[in-house]
């Protein structure tokens, strides 16, 4: 038998919200770091001095794969 079967299956009104789901677990950490990583690329001298930091220890971090801890 070669058919195409048409199946209808009932779905509740709220599993078809199409709106981003936060990201969790893994993934979180990595995106985090991607986006931390980026900003501490962008800060100035007297920024990084705030955070204790030196313009190489930050190049450094910036540079870094956000898969690398």
């Amino acid at each position: 038998m070669n058919s195409v079967t048409d199946l209808r299956l009932p779905l509740p009104a709220d599993s078809l919200d199409t709106r981003p789901q936060p990201v969790s677990g893994r993934w979180a950490v990595m995106l985090r770091r991607w986006k931390t990583r980026r900003v501490l690329l962008t800060l100035d001298d007297a920024q990084l001095r705030d955070i204790g930091m030196t313009r190489l220890q930050a190049r450094r971090e910036g540079d870094k794969p956000f898969w690398r801890g």
